[in-house]
Order: structure tokens, then sequence, then C-alpha cells
């Protein structure tokens, strides 16, 4: 695809913010044309008939021309790494919160309950599962959740490292100008960069 744009004088590109769409925005961008990406939901209204590729296009060239019509900026590759990495991270809470209620619905059965808070889920399952750890647990339970631990550390290694990245990456300007905000960190300041970067309105 790219070189039949390689091929075509300077013109406007427009195409629809899915996925990939930065990325070939930036290419194209490279070979001289002017790029405008278009969010899904504006192209609605100017779909006719069944949607199909060559109904897309048309949509997406007719939403194009509107002169009231707002586009996506196209994010940088340094906006793109702090996103997956946001992405990432977010996972590795969610799966440490449903390992975490899995092990305590687990333990309930067997009548033990751990105070609120992950820290006391790190502190209190090496007790359960220590062998001259004289309690009702059966052998094979307690390596049951020794393995479960596992899985937990390994979770935290995975969450502190995505940490660690985007408190590297947040030092860029832009974060750092954001940073200045009350109530902004790296956390906050660099999911706000790489959602709308430098902030700038992208009429046409």
């Amino acid at each position: 695809m790219l070189a039949f744009f390689a091929q075509l004088p300077p013109c406007l590109v427009a195409l629809e913010a899915c996925s990939g769409a930065h990325y070939w925005s930036r290419e194209i961008t490279k070979l001289g044309h002017e790029v405008k990406q278009i969010a899904p939901q504006h192209l609605k209204a100017f779909l006719r008939g069944n949607k199909n590729d060559y109904n897309d296009a048309l949509a997406i060239s007719e939403a194009a021309r509107q002169p009231e019509m707002r586009f996506v900026g196209t994010k940088t590759q340094a906006q793109q790494d702090i996103q997956s990495l946001h992405v990432l991270r977010k996972k590795c809470v969610r799966d440490r919160v449903a390992n975490s209620n899995e092990i305590r619905g687990l333990l309930s059965e067997y009548g033990i309950v751990l105070p609120v808070g992950i820290g006391h889920v790190y502190k209190q399952l090496p007790q359960l599962f220590e062998q001259d750890n004289e309690n009702s647990l059966s052998p094979i339970f307690k390596e049951l959740l020794e393995r479960h631990y596992q899985k937990l550390t390994e979770l935290k290694a995975h969450l502190e490292y995505y940490t660690k990245k985007i408190y590297e990456l947040s030092r860029c300007e832009e974060c750092q100008r954001l940073q200045t905000i009350p109530g902004y960190g790296a956390i906050v300041a660099s999911a706000f960069y790489q959602h709308v970067g430098h902030g700038a309105l992208t009429h046409n």
C-alpha cells in the first residue's frame, strides 16, 4: 500500500481511526500527504446502504469534506509506547485483583478469612502453606496455595516493571509540564499525554 501512495502526488488521505490507523497515518504522512483520521462514530451518519468496503470508503470521503468535522490526531510512536504500557499495566492490576479474589474465595471455604487489602494476601499466604505450620489445611491444598502465591508474585513483578517504565517515559517534556498541575503524578500525566498528545484541536 505504501508503494501505491509513494507514486501519488501530495493529496488528502482520509481513513477511519481503527486498529493500525496511527501507524498508517504516520507512514503516509512521511510520503508528503495530508492524513485525516475520522472516529468511527462520526462515520455512521454518512454510511449509505449495507456496510461494506465500498460504502465505507464513500462515507469516509464524504465525512472528510465536512467543514465542522473533528478529526483524530495521529499518535506519535512515543505516545503509543506509553499507551501500550498503560494497557499492559492495567491488565496486570485486573489479573492480580481477580487472582486475589479467587484465593480469598477458596480460603473462605476452609474457614479462613483474610483481611481486606492485597498486602495481606501477599503476607499471609506463605504463612498458610508453610509445611511446618500446623493448621487444618491438607498438604495438597497447601501446595495449591504455594502455586497461586507464585502467580501473584509474578504479577507483582510485572506490575512493578510496567510502573517503572511509565515513570521513565513520563520524564518527557510534555509529561513534566502536565505534572505541574495539582494532582497529576507520573501515571495520570502519561495517561493524559498518550490520549491527547499536545492537545491541539484537529479541525480540517
